[in-house]
């Protein structure tokens, strides 16, 4: 009996150091993608008043707001996940005990988080890899030369929110086995 329960303890300190990794990686990622919104902010500030100031509005900086807007979002999901911000049906949701949230959770991430991830990550392949591979460059002639690299953001997306989706499976079992030992 003691043996198991040692054993059991060394898996629960892996879990907590495994789930402690995942986190701090999110929130150091999470913080340093917070800028982009800054960026966002100023890019389109000037893109308004190079328009209305001077007549002039250039298809790269325009380009650029979407390359940021499109960072911002895909790159910040996983972040938003573990600080639980994502939209959810709240109406049941919010009257649960914890135990029954933590298993919400945990079969939400393993049945519906894991296999959505891993589809838009397994039919974006192809389309990232043939713009990878023509070079893909913006159509406007003073545009952006790197499409390809914002549509990679289609298959950094799912493995960031993934990941971090094993640390609320992580988090989800803790809880849970934590419950039923005490």
């Amino acid at each position: 009996m003691g043996i198991m329960r040692d054993k059991d303890n060394k898996n629960r300190i892996m879990m907590k150091k495994t789930l402690h990794i995942i986190n701090a990686f999110t929130e150091y990622w999470g913080h340093a993608i917070r800028w982009l919104g800054l960026i966002l902010v100023i890019a389109t500030g000037m893109v308004v008043a190079l328009r209305y100031a001077m007549n002039w509005s250039p298809i790269a900086l325009q380009e650029a707001i979407t390359y940021v807007h499109a960072s911002l979002f895909m790159l910040g999901m996983a972040y938003t996940l573990k600080h639980n911000g994502h939209v959810r049906v709240d109406v049941f949701y919010q009257k649960m005990s914890p135990r029954r949230q933590h298993w919400v959770n945990l079969l939400g991430t393993l049945f519906l988080l894991f296999p959505t991830c891993i589809f838009i990550f397994y039919i974006c392949i192809p389309y990232v890899e043939s713009s990878w591979v023509m070079g893909e460059k913006s159509i406007e002639g003073n545009g952006l030369p790197w499409v390809y690299w914002l549509k990679t953001l289609l298959l950094v997306q799912p493995i960031l929110l993934m990941v971090q989706g094993a640390a609320e499976v992580l988090k989800c079992a803790i809880f849970l086995l934590d419950k039923e030992t005490h």
